[in-house]
């Protein structure tokens, strides 16, 4: 089921502004506030942030969002992605459900299994089904925070009501019917297509926009039109950089790239979207997959682009800065472009 917010016709009525977001990353959480404070003042109206999980030094994301809308009052905020791994999703459920209480209408909760190198290298936890596992994952979160229903018996969880959230789940659901938003990450062409059957939206990330377009989206609807639903809107994790020094900013972003080649899943995503000799270290393709990856110029050309993408089919953005001079005068630009989108 999509949420009234993400229902495509709700999709087309919203503003340019209301679709774009921008994404807070750092490993201090003082400054990860901060910066989602600046955004709302800004005028931004989502703020996203990815989970990398304890050994990539991040904070932990719905924590950090339980302090958030204590010191904000209207951004809405976006997990993208928590790994699904990492908790059981009751646990996920309840602590959603607590910024739920906190600020109501205001998250909107990704989920996804993260790489497999991550998983084992730092939790030393394998990875199998990722897709079935997150299917499951979904149907406890969907039945707990929508229909205050927690029993579930499938391959990877069983479930009961019996060790549900207690009342705390039982009086938010009847009070506010907490049906907050369930999104998914996606790479391949599987992964689009389960989120358009069970998800509220698929979130990419790595992925380049052509490929997006092309290949993603048509994935997306075909899932939604197998059960019959209305497509739940396509979420892209860009990057974007404040800079018209193409050289920087290609050098920037390829630095990037590269170390997502090195991880099987990203590495397989990239030579799906025809670029396979940038996994193999190409520099040409490199360069045209970092094109492909970022959106980049002056303030008015940015501010363009994005209007084009909008209008090309991709529902939403999520815009990640990459730094070329000055981090600090770049982020203020992009808060500012953000923030005084209308159409």
């Amino acid at each position: 089921m999509i949420s009234q917010q993400d229902h495509p016709n709700a999709l087309a009525q919203r503003s340019l502004r209301d679709r774009v977001g921008i994404c807070i990353e750092g490993t201090d959480p003082v400054d990860s506030l901060n910066k989602i404070r600046a955004a709302e003042l800004a005028g931004v109206q989502q703020a996203w942030m990815t989970a990398g999980g304890a050994g990539s030094g991040s904070p932990d994301t719905l924590t950090l969002f339980a302090a958030a809308v204590a010191q904000t009052e209207r951004i809405r905020l976006g997990t993208a992605i928590t790994m699904t791994y990492l908790r059981h999703p009751l646990l996920m459920a309840q602590q959603a459900l607590m910024i739920h209480a906190l600020a109501p209408g205001r998250l909107r909760l990704g989920i996804g299994p993260g790489a497999r190198e991550s998983l084992a290298g730092w939790y030393g936890l394998p990875m199998t089904a990722p897709l079935s596992y997150q299917k499951e994952y979904m149907q406890i979160l969907r039945g707990s925070l929508w229909e205050s229903n927690a029993d579930f018996r499938g391959t990877f969880f069983q479930t009961s009501n019996a060790v549900q959230m207690g009342n705390f789940n039982a009086v938010i659901t009847a009070s506010q019917n907490a049906q907050i938003p369930l999104l998914i990450a996606a790479l391949g062409s599987k992964a689009f297509q389960q989120a358009g059957e069970i998800a509220d939206g698929a979130i990419s990330w790595m992925c380049p926009i052509p490929y997006l377009l092309n290949q993603a989206k048509p994935a997306l609807q075909a899932g939604a039109e197998r059960r019959s639903r209305p497509a739940p809107p396509l979420i892209a994790h860009l990057m974007v950089a404040m800079s018209t020094d193409e050289a920087a900013t290609l050098a920037a972003v390829r630095q990037r790239v590269q170390v997502y080649a090195r991880v099987s899943g990203y590495a397989r995503a990239f030579v799906r979207a025809g670029f396979a000799r940038a996994v193999e270290g190409d520099e040409k393709t490199l360069d045209a997959l970092a094109r492909a990856l970022v959106i980049s110029g002056d303030e008015s050309t940015v501010r363009q682009r994005i209007q084009e993408l909008a209008e090309e089919g991709l529902d939403e953005l999520i815009l990640q800065l990459v730094p070329v001079a000055s981090e600090a005068s770049e982020r203020e630009q992009l808060l500012h472009l953000v923030g005084s989108l209308i159409c």
